[in-house]
């Protein structure tokens, strides 16, 4: 008797932070990238009358577009929306040591993270990759999410358990319409840490290297000393993130070795 031959199931490689929060399913996703895309063209709107938006030709808006450009292509297996979005990144005159990636792959770095922390590339891609790992996981919806259920479990009741898979557009589209500011949403620390595994796995799958995040939560804690800076808020400890990031460096750092010498 002949046996069966079995499939084989080849594991995949890299990090592994398990499937994206049913949350986010209680907000249409187009709401979210729309209401993003708007609030990202105020902000943009708001420094070019400043002053404070970096021009196409400006070094650092340069350096961006290029780690950015090597970046997203890997953002795709995340997420399959990605391959529609109209990625922008742009750079915006400020103190702040700050950095984010809007729903829809919106973009931006402050000049105050990348001139106070004196970042190399690698340390860039990290940043980078962090913030387009919380597009790609689709954060923002899954924390309107969460908000809606907090705030309207006495009106959704017994619904809620059948909305996490199927809820009705009426209530979704008007919670989307009341609208979460994008730009000061901040994320739980769970998603932070899964950003971390995401993001380091997108650097290395470039060509940048994953041990870099040491040195940027190094100086990110440095930085830290007397006040949080906003990218820094409600965020795990740096030397959580350290830890954490040299604990999954096995996983990715065959990916980086790869991509580097392919380039």
């Amino acid at each position: 008797m002949c046996a069966l031959a079995l499939p084989v199931v080849q594991a995949r490689e890299g990090v592994e932070v398990g499937e994206a929060s049913k949350f986010s399913q209680l907000v249409p996703a187009d709401d979210v990238e729309q209401q993003a895309k708007q609030q990202y063209l105020q902000l943009l709107t708001q420094a070019d009358k400043k002053n404070a938006l970096g021009q196409p030709n400006h070094p650092q808006v340069v350096r961006l577009r290029q780690i950015a450009n090597k970046i997203i292509p890997h953002a795709l297996e995340w997420n399959p929306r990605a391959k529609n979005w109209k990625w922008e990144v742009n750079l915006i005159g400020s103190k702040q040591i700050n950095a984010f990636c809007m729903p829809g792959g919106k973009i931006a770095f402050y000049t105050g993270i990348l001139d106070q922390l004196q970042l190399s590339d690698d340390e860039v891609a990290m940043v980078m990759g962090h913030e387009v790992a919380h597009a790609l996981r689709e954060h923002a919806r899954e924390r309107m999410g969460k908000t809606t259920v907090t705030q309207g479990a006495a009106r959704i009741g017994g619904v809620l358990a059948a909305s996490i898979f199927g809820i009705d557009p009426r209530i979704t589209d008007s919670i989307a319409r009341g609208g979460a500011n994008l730009l000061s949403l901040e994320f739980s620390r769970e998603d932070e840490t899964e950003a971390d595994l995401v993001g380091m796995e997108l650097a290395a799958r470039a060509g940048f290297d994953p041990r870099a995040g040491v040195s940027l939560w190094e100086k990110m804690s440095a930085s830290n000393k007397d006040a949080p800076p906003q990218w820094l808020s409600t965020h795990p400890s740096g030397r959580t993130r350290i830890d954490q990031i040299e604990r999954n460096l096995d996983k990715v750092l065959p990916l980086y070795e790869r991509a580097k010498a392919a380039r």
